[in-house]
């Protein structure tokens, strides 16, 4: 017998949060250090579903879908209308993204997680999403559900526990406001190639002069450190480290202590498929950043690739970092 898909109810909290911990215990049993679970986690997370079900002007559209098995809650899905970031075009509106904590119990009917992708799928398409994305841990059980239901990787997110000091290199240094211009020079092109790689990532017209504001006032903020890479007076990259955000982490796991990259860019990389002379340069610019993390505390590093950039998932692999993450996007 199919099971029954429906929205969730302020009087399903208790249910789901019981799913919603159970779903984050299996995932620290894949890597207790970056998955680690909050210490209150199950009120965390029903005081989390409560607030977001109860507000009247929420930042963004979330929902979530239940599963029901003769009466009883066996899996859901939550889901997102996700912002689109101000240096992208965005042209199609914010895409639909179906989030990393949705869960299927072990007693559910077989066909509960294909019924709860699907019933997703169509809600998000009713909500507006011209552009389904899926999130699954790497080697999850949502990533097989997805790839039966044609999507393809887009975003790869590699994590590395074992944070190592920087190696000195005078070619890595502190960045300040003067490197602010090359640095956006830097993320133009960066941007040009994951443009390249998938027109998902179509730059916005003002993306330069957007990115430029954000990076002046990155340099203002205490929770994060920015390095530039300079090589006989030529600008070659720059990295930011900063605090992971709940983006990536559902809510029965503990988010601090685990440092996250997502603008950085060099030169050694800059042709998607070659990396010149396995990155060097490149290698310790993220040495740095990494070291910065370890420094402030954290136990854990999380970093964004393309997932069609194989000279940085190259350089990523090479310095121990490995696949943690994977956001799909509907063929």
């Amino acid at each position: 017998m199919s099971v029954t898909i429906r929205p969730a109810e302020l009087a399903d909290i208790d249910a789901m949060g019981a799913l919603l911990v159970q779903d984050a215990k299996q995932r620290q049993t894949t890597d207790p250090i970056l998955w680690t679970l909050a210490p209150d986690a199950l009120e965390k997370v029903t005081s989390t579903i409560k607030s977001a079900m109860e507000i009247t002007s929420p930042p963004f559209r979330q929902q979530w879908l239940l599963a029901e098995d003769r009466g009883t809650v066996v899996g859901l899905t939550h889901t997102i209308l996700l912002p689109v970031p101000p240096i992208y075009a965005g042209e199609f509106g914010p895409p639909g993204l179906i989030m990393e904590d949705c869960f299927v119990a072990d007693e559910a009917p077989a066909d509960t997680a294909k019924a709860l992708l699907e019933a997703a799928e169509a809600d998000l398409v009713e909500a507006g999403a011209k552009i389904l994305l899926g999130s699954s841990t790497s080697g999850g059980a949502w990533e097989a559900v997805y790839q039966a239901a044609d999507y393809a990787p887009l975003t790869l997110y590699y994590a590395k526990s074992d944070l190592t000091d920087a190696p000195t290199s005078e070619d890595v240094r502190k960045a300040d406001a003067d490197d602010v211009e090359a640095i956006v020079a830097s993320s133009a092109v960066n941007r040009q190639v994951l443009y390249d790689l998938n027109d998902f990532w179509k730059p916005h017209p003002d993306a330069d002069a957007r990115f430029g504001a954000w990076m002046t006032r990155s340099l203002t903020l205490a929770d994060r450190d920015m390095f530039a890479s300079e090589a006989e007076g030529y600008f070659e990259g720059y990295v930011i480290s900063q605090p992971a955000s709940a983006l990536h982490f559902p809510t029965a796991h503990d988010v601090t202590g685990i440092g996250f990259v997502d603008d950085y860019f060099h030169t050694d990389y800059e042709t998607p498929d070659s990396l010149e002379e396995d990155g060097p340069a490149a290698a310790a610019l993220l040495h740095a950043a990494e070291a910065a993390l370890k420094e402030r505390g954290n136990r854990a590093a999380l970093i964004v690739c393309p997932a069609a950039w194989s000279s940085k998932i190259f350089l990523l692999q090479n310095l121990g970092y490995e696949t943690a993450i994977t956001w799909f996007i509907k063929s």
